[in-house]
Protein backbone atom coordinates (compact mmCIF):
# COMPACT_ATOMS: atom_id res chain seq x y z
CA UNK A 1 0.00 0.00 0.00
CA UNK A 2 2.86 2.26 0.67
CA UNK A 3 4.34 2.04 -2.42
CA UNK A 4 1.05 4.00 -4.00
CA UNK A 5 1.92 6.24 -1.67
CA UNK A 6 5.64 7.55 -3.01
CA UNK A 7 4.07 8.96 -6.54
CA UNK A 8 1.45 10.72 -4.88
CA UNK A 9 4.01 12.05 -2.15
CA UNK A 10 6.37 13.33 -5.01
CA UNK A 11 4.08 14.53 -7.58
CA UNK A 12 2.74 16.72 -4.83
CA UNK A 13 6.72 17.55 -3.94
CA UNK A 14 6.89 18.73 -7.56
CA UNK A 15 4.04 20.85 -7.82
CA UNK A 16 5.14 22.53 -4.51
CA UNK A 17 8.80 23.34 -6.18
CA UNK A 18 7.06 24.42 -9.30
CA UNK A 19 4.25 26.66 -7.68
CA UNK A 20 5.57 27.79 -3.71
CA UNK A 21 9.71 27.55 -4.18
CA UNK A 22 9.66 30.03 -2.08
CA UNK A 23 9.42 27.40 1.02
CA UNK A 24 13.24 26.05 0.03
CA UNK A 25 14.74 29.81 -0.53
CA UNK A 26 16.42 29.64 3.03
CA UNK A 27 17.05 25.60 3.08
CA UNK A 28 20.48 24.25 2.25
CA UNK A 29 18.22 21.28 1.05
CA UNK A 30 15.32 22.32 -0.81
CA UNK A 31 14.38 18.75 -2.37
CA UNK A 32 14.15 17.91 1.61
CA UNK A 33 11.85 20.78 2.25
CA UNK A 34 9.56 20.36 -0.65
CA UNK A 35 9.03 16.60 0.61
CA UNK A 36 8.17 18.06 3.62
CA UNK A 37 5.87 20.38 2.33
CA UNK A 38 4.54 18.17 0.24
CA UNK A 39 3.48 16.05 3.00
CA UNK A 40 1.63 18.76 5.18
CA UNK A 41 -0.10 19.65 2.04
CA UNK A 42 -0.94 16.56 1.15
CA UNK A 43 -2.22 15.09 5.20
CA UNK A 44 -3.96 18.68 5.30
CA UNK A 45 -6.04 17.86 2.44
CA UNK A 46 -4.31 21.26 0.70
CA UNK A 47 -2.40 19.35 -2.67
CA UNK A 48 -4.27 20.99 -5.64
CA UNK A 49 -3.94 17.34 -7.23
CA UNK A 50 -2.79 14.05 -6.53
CA UNK A 51 -1.84 10.85 -8.57
CA UNK A 52 -4.66 8.91 -5.97
CA UNK A 53 -6.72 9.77 -3.65
CA UNK A 54 -5.75 10.48 -0.36
CA UNK A 55 -8.35 9.32 2.59
CA UNK A 56 -8.90 12.38 4.44
CA UNK A 57 -9.43 13.05 8.48
CA UNK A 58 -11.38 15.87 9.77
CA UNK A 59 -9.58 17.95 12.18
CA UNK A 60 -5.61 16.67 11.34
CA UNK A 61 -2.76 19.13 11.43
CA UNK A 62 0.87 18.95 10.56
CA UNK A 63 3.54 20.29 12.18
CA UNK A 64 7.30 19.85 11.58
CA UNK A 65 10.70 21.74 12.18
CA UNK A 66 14.38 20.25 12.80
CA UNK A 67 14.73 17.62 15.52
CA UNK A 68 17.75 19.32 17.06
CA UNK A 69 16.37 23.02 16.65
CA UNK A 70 13.17 21.90 17.88
CA UNK A 71 14.57 20.38 21.47
CA UNK A 72 16.53 23.91 21.87
CA UNK A 73 13.68 26.05 21.84
CA UNK A 74 11.20 23.35 23.93
CA UNK A 75 12.00 22.11 27.09
CA UNK A 76 14.44 18.99 26.98
CA UNK A 77 12.41 17.77 30.32
CA UNK A 78 9.40 16.91 27.63
CA UNK A 79 8.67 13.19 27.74
CA UNK A 80 9.21 12.89 23.81
CA UNK A 81 13.04 13.36 24.31
CA UNK A 82 12.61 10.49 26.79
CA UNK A 83 11.90 8.07 24.25
CA UNK A 84 14.63 9.02 21.61
CA UNK A 85 17.05 11.72 22.20
CA UNK A 86 17.34 14.24 19.73
CA UNK A 87 18.42 13.58 16.15
CA UNK A 88 20.94 15.64 14.00
CA UNK A 89 20.15 16.30 10.74
CA UNK A 90 16.15 14.88 10.97
CA UNK A 91 13.41 16.43 10.39
CA UNK A 92 10.90 15.92 13.63
CA UNK A 93 7.11 15.61 12.04
CA UNK A 94 4.31 16.02 14.90
CA UNK A 95 0.75 15.10 13.71
CA UNK A 96 -2.46 15.67 15.75
CA UNK A 97 -5.39 14.16 14.96
CA UNK A 98 -9.17 13.40 16.70
CA UNK A 99 -8.56 11.21 20.29
CA UNK A 100 -11.65 9.01 19.07
CA UNK A 101 -8.90 7.32 16.73
CA UNK A 102 -7.78 4.50 18.87
CA UNK A 103 -4.81 3.93 16.46
CA UNK A 104 -2.72 6.30 14.43
CA UNK A 105 -4.76 6.87 11.54
CA UNK A 106 -3.60 4.71 8.43
CA UNK A 107 -3.46 7.95 5.87
CA UNK A 108 -0.43 8.75 8.52
CA UNK A 109 1.29 5.62 8.02
CA UNK A 110 1.28 5.02 4.84
CA UNK A 111 2.36 8.77 3.75
CA UNK A 112 5.11 8.27 6.53
CA UNK A 113 6.19 5.16 5.70
CA UNK A 114 6.15 6.21 1.63
CA UNK A 115 8.54 9.08 2.72
CA UNK A 116 10.97 6.84 4.47
CA UNK A 117 10.44 8.28 8.23
CA UNK A 118 9.37 6.02 11.45
CA UNK A 119 7.58 6.52 13.92
CA UNK A 120 9.25 7.52 17.47
CA UNK A 121 6.19 8.54 19.91
CA UNK A 122 2.37 9.10 19.91
CA UNK A 123 0.71 10.30 22.93
CA UNK A 124 -1.86 12.80 24.21
CA UNK A 125 -1.53 16.12 23.37
CA UNK A 126 -1.82 17.61 26.27
CA UNK A 127 1.64 16.24 27.11
CA UNK A 128 2.67 19.75 25.97
CA UNK A 129 0.42 22.63 27.13
CA UNK A 130 1.81 25.15 24.53
CA UNK A 131 -0.75 24.10 22.04
CA UNK A 132 -4.40 24.20 22.50
CA UNK A 133 -5.29 20.62 21.12
CA UNK A 134 -7.66 19.33 23.98
CA UNK A 135 -9.29 15.81 23.63
CA UNK A 136 -6.59 15.50 20.49
CA UNK A 137 -3.56 13.11 20.11
CA UNK A 138 -0.50 13.45 18.79
CA UNK A 139 2.15 11.54 16.94
CA UNK A 140 5.59 11.87 16.35
CA UNK A 141 8.23 10.51 13.11
CA UNK A 142 11.47 11.26 12.43
CA UNK A 143 12.64 11.49 8.75
CA UNK A 144 16.92 12.09 8.01
CA UNK A 145 17.91 14.49 5.39
CA UNK A 146 19.80 12.65 2.83
CA UNK A 147 17.11 9.97 2.14
CA UNK A 148 17.06 8.22 -0.76
CA UNK A 149 13.58 9.49 -1.56
CA UNK A 150 15.36 12.91 -2.11
CA UNK A 151 17.17 12.44 -4.51
CA UNK A 152 14.28 10.36 -6.78
CA UNK A 153 12.63 14.16 -6.65
CA UNK A 154 16.08 15.44 -7.88
CA UNK A 155 16.07 13.46 -10.64
CA UNK A 156 12.29 14.21 -11.46
CA UNK A 157 13.24 18.18 -10.68
CA UNK A 158 16.32 18.01 -13.23
CA UNK A 159 15.10 15.82 -16.04
CA UNK A 160 14.12 17.41 -19.56
CA UNK A 161 14.32 21.21 -20.46
CA UNK A 162 11.06 22.78 -19.05
CA UNK A 163 11.24 20.38 -15.69
CA UNK A 164 11.49 22.71 -12.48
CA UNK A 165 15.26 23.21 -10.88
CA UNK A 166 15.36 22.34 -7.27
CA UNK A 167 15.23 25.85 -5.78
CA UNK A 168 11.86 27.06 -8.13
CA UNK A 169 13.86 28.06 -11.39
CA UNK A 170 13.47 26.40 -14.76
CA UNK A 171 15.71 26.29 -17.45
CA UNK A 172 15.17 26.04 -21.49
CA UNK A 173 12.71 28.15 -22.57
CA UNK A 174 10.66 29.45 -19.73
CA UNK A 175 8.47 31.44 -21.92
CA UNK A 176 8.58 29.20 -25.09
CA UNK A 177 11.14 31.42 -26.80
CA UNK A 178 12.81 30.58 -30.32
CA UNK A 179 15.42 27.74 -29.55
CA UNK A 180 18.65 29.73 -29.99
CA UNK A 181 21.39 27.70 -31.45
CA UNK A 182 24.94 27.85 -32.93
CA UNK A 183 24.03 26.92 -36.68
CA UNK A 184 24.91 29.69 -39.14
CA UNK A 185 22.51 28.79 -41.67
CA UNK A 186 19.56 29.51 -39.27
CA UNK A 187 20.81 32.47 -37.71
CA UNK A 188 19.35 34.43 -41.04
CA UNK A 189 15.67 33.46 -40.11
CA UNK A 190 15.63 34.19 -36.72
CA UNK A 191 13.64 37.48 -35.59
CA UNK A 192 15.90 40.66 -35.17
CA UNK A 193 15.84 40.68 -31.74
CA UNK A 194 16.68 37.11 -31.35
CA UNK A 195 19.24 38.35 -34.02
CA UNK A 196 20.22 40.70 -31.85
CA UNK A 197 20.58 38.71 -28.34
CA UNK A 198 22.94 36.39 -30.39
CA UNK A 199 25.05 38.64 -32.24
CA UNK A 200 25.62 41.87 -29.52
CA UNK A 201 28.18 41.67 -27.14
CA UNK A 202 26.76 41.15 -24.29
CA UNK A 203 28.44 40.02 -20.43
CA UNK A 204 25.48 38.03 -18.56
CA UNK A 205 26.08 36.35 -14.95
CA UNK A 206 23.99 35.45 -12.54
CA UNK A 207 22.80 37.76 -9.28
CA UNK A 208 21.29 35.04 -6.77
CA UNK A 209 19.86 31.44 -7.56
CA UNK A 210 16.13 31.56 -8.36
CA UNK A 211 16.99 33.22 -11.88
CA UNK A 212 18.38 36.50 -11.29
CA UNK A 213 20.90 37.76 -13.85
CA UNK A 214 23.04 40.57 -14.70
CA UNK A 215 23.14 41.53 -18.56
CA UNK A 216 25.87 44.46 -19.32
CA UNK A 217 25.55 45.70 -22.97
CA UNK A 218 28.00 46.94 -25.57
CA UNK A 219 26.94 50.44 -24.59
CA UNK A 220 27.98 49.37 -20.69
CA UNK A 221 24.14 49.96 -19.22
CA UNK A 222 23.04 47.06 -17.04
CA UNK A 223 19.90 45.46 -16.51
CA UNK A 224 18.17 42.50 -14.17
CA UNK A 225 16.78 39.77 -15.65
CA UNK A 226 14.61 37.64 -13.93
CA UNK A 227 13.92 33.89 -16.28
CA UNK A 228 11.31 33.29 -13.47
CA UNK A 229 9.11 36.11 -13.40
CA UNK A 230 10.12 36.72 -16.98
CA UNK A 231 11.00 39.95 -16.64
CA UNK A 232 13.97 42.58 -17.52
CA UNK A 233 14.49 46.29 -16.32
CA UNK A 234 15.44 47.57 -19.95
CA UNK A 235 13.40 49.92 -21.69
CA UNK A 236 12.31 47.29 -24.72
CA UNK A 237 10.44 45.62 -21.86
CA UNK A 238 9.37 47.94 -19.89
CA UNK A 239 7.93 49.93 -22.28
CA UNK A 240 6.99 47.65 -25.01
CA UNK A 241 7.19 44.09 -23.54
CA UNK A 242 7.53 42.17 -26.75
CA UNK A 243 5.84 38.65 -26.72
CA UNK A 244 9.03 36.30 -26.68
CA UNK A 245 11.52 38.69 -24.60
CA UNK A 246 13.72 41.58 -24.68
CA UNK A 247 16.96 40.50 -26.48
CA UNK A 248 18.73 40.52 -22.75
CA UNK A 249 15.78 37.79 -21.92
CA UNK A 250 16.94 35.94 -25.12
CA UNK A 251 20.52 36.02 -24.16
CA UNK A 252 20.36 34.88 -20.63
CA UNK A 253 18.46 31.44 -22.28
CA UNK A 254 21.19 31.50 -24.67
CA UNK A 255 23.93 31.73 -22.05
CA UNK A 256 22.07 28.90 -20.03
CA UNK A 257 21.87 26.57 -23.13
CA UNK A 258 25.27 26.95 -24.17
CA UNK A 259 26.57 26.09 -20.57
CA UNK A 260 28.33 29.63 -20.32
CA UNK A 261 26.35 30.90 -17.14
CA UNK A 262 24.89 29.10 -14.22
CA UNK A 263 21.12 27.45 -14.43
CA UNK A 264 18.85 29.48 -12.44
CA UNK A 265 19.52 26.91 -9.37
CA UNK A 266 23.29 27.66 -9.29
CA UNK A 267 24.49 25.04 -11.01
CA UNK A 268 26.52 24.81 -14.55
CA UNK A 269 25.50 22.39 -17.19
CA UNK A 270 27.34 20.52 -19.57
CA UNK A 271 27.21 22.50 -22.51
CA UNK A 272 25.25 21.67 -25.31
CA UNK A 273 26.44 19.78 -28.56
Amino acid sequence: MTDQYLPTVLDEAERVAEHHEQVAQSSDNPNHEYLRYAVLRLLEDEADETSMEIPQIDGLTVGYGEDKAMCESWDDDVEWWETVPPQAECTRFRMFYPDKHEAVPRVIVDVMAALGAWRVWTGSAAACGSYDHRERREVHYLWPEGHPVEEVLHERLSGPAEAVAPDGGRTGDVRDRLVVDENPKSQDDLEPRTKRAVAEAMDVSLLSKGGRYEVQSASGNRYEVDVIDKSCTCPDWQQRSPEGGCKHLRRVDHEIKQGRVPRPDGRLPAPSN
